[in-house]
């Protein structure tokens, strides 16, 4: 038996010993999906400038064929988020998307419109107090829905940087209502087929307030305009000490929780990749996942998503590393004793219970992963078998350093 079974079959029996389907958790982590962002693979930088990258992507084309190197060597990642300004200059870039991701292996996910780099959108989009403001906002919006549906989206997510510096600068009621008014609209837009996601902000850009700050204002409007309209939780939109994983869980058990942005942060909105700061708060959080993917009552899907910005490593192995991550977690998450969990929890026993998180969270799944790569036909190892196969090195003396490569880069 080489050293690679035994390691297998050590960590198949402890996970037996923890009351774990080793057969259900192989399934589920094969059944993983995650979307990557077009605008991961793009330049971005900062307020204070853009960091160029030799090999950035440009084109929605050079966007979908670098995810879809990420999706070779991990397996798990077959959807592309789309900014729709930054990916869709004109009609023709739109037309050419399909058969393209299809010959790559990938798809179009989420659609993304862009209501907040514009002149027009200065004091705000769906809460400007400029009617002609709010109209441009809305029909970009509805523009969206249209390419969603050329693309085969299902998904419309969208964030809004509205919000004011001073107070007394604009009325946070009437903004309110404009907010509603133009979420309704594009709301009755969609087709049934599509879900919006309504993202939120505590601060930045405005100062002084954000018209959508925390879940609760994005769950207030999405209840209002129906079942095809959720919250959508970027882990790097919270204050410090937030207790994301309670959010998560609240909003879960509301069945109102429609996806993620992943990413991490030390400070506030930071884009780091996700687990690099807190990784023990990202396994909680899949925990409460995992314990309603388990629930019999069957609720509605979560999409998962990344959201982060590279601007010191390397666009396509850092989001492999960043899949990985999140694979790693969903494993850890999947291998809780459950069984005993909930003993302990229905005996008071607060040591017992926690150690049964810490036991999964330690837990060292890479022999587990390993075999499930192999199994669906992917380098055990896909950072280091991407580094080897000389993608990297190709994309960065044929593309070079270039303007304009997407994002922050337009």
């Amino acid at each position: 038996m080489s050293r690679e079974d035994l390691a297998y079959d050590l960590l198949v029996e402890t996970l037996q010993e923890r009351n774990v389907d080793v057969e259900a958790t192989t399934a589920a982590l094969k059944r993983q999906v995650i979307e990557t962002p077009s605008w991961g693979y793009a330049d971005s930088g900062t307020r204070f400038g853009v960091f160029a990258q030799a090999g950035a992507a440009v084109t929605i084309a050079e966007k979908l064929a670098d995810a879809a190197q990420v999706h070779k060597f991990t397996g798990i990642a077959p959807l592309v988020a789309a900014h729709v300004l930054w990916d869709f200059p004109d009609a023709a870039s739109v037309e050419s998307v399909p058969a393209l991701a299809a010959e790559l292996g990938v798809r179009i996910g989420s659609i993304n419109p862009n209501v907040f780099q514009g002149r027009d959108y200065w004091f705000g989009s769906f809460a400007n107090r400029e009617a002609a403001s709010r109209r441009k906002a809305v029909q970009h919006c509805l523009d969206s829905i249209a390419i969603g549906k050329q693309l085969q989206s299902s998904v419309l997510s969208l964030w809004f940087a509205d919000g004011t510096d001073y107070p007394g600068q604009s009325d946070i009621r009437a903004r309110k209502r404009w907010f509603q008014e133009c979420l309704g609209e594009v709301y009755a837009a969609m087709p049934e087929s599509m879900t919006m996601l309504v993202e939120y902000k505590p601060f930045e850009p405005g100062l002084y307030h954000t018209d959508i700050a925390d879940w609760g204002m994005s769950y207030v409007f999405c209840k209002a305009l129906g079942e095809r309209a959720r919250v959508l939780v970027d882990l790097g939109h919270h204050l410090p000490g937030t207790n994301i994983e309670h959010i998560v869980a609240f909003l879960l058990d509301e069945r109102m929780l429609g996806g993620f942005h992943f990413n991490n942060r030390k400070y506030a909105d930071d884009d780091v990749m996700v687990g690099s700061i807190n990784p023990y708060e990202f396994f909680l959080i899949y925990n409460e996942l995992v314990k309603e993917e388990q629930d019999p009552r069957g609720n509605p899907a979560v999409e998962y998503m990344v959201d982060q910005g590279f601007n010191t490593k390397k666009k396509i192995p850092g989001m492999i590393q960043t899949v990985l991550m999140i694979q790693q977690t969903y494993a850890k998450a999947l291998c809780v004793d459950r069984a005993a969990l909930a003993e302990a929890m229905g005996n008071g026993d607060t040591v017992s219970a926690e150690q049964c998180l810490h036991d999964a969270y330690h837990l060292d799944l890479e022999p587990l992963l390993r075999r499930i790569r192999r199994e669906m036909g992917c380098p055990e190892s896909p950072l280091k078998a991407y580094f080897a196969d000389g993608y990297q090195s190709r994309i960065e003396q044929e593309r070079g350093i270039r303007s304009g490569a997407g994002g922050l880069g337009q």
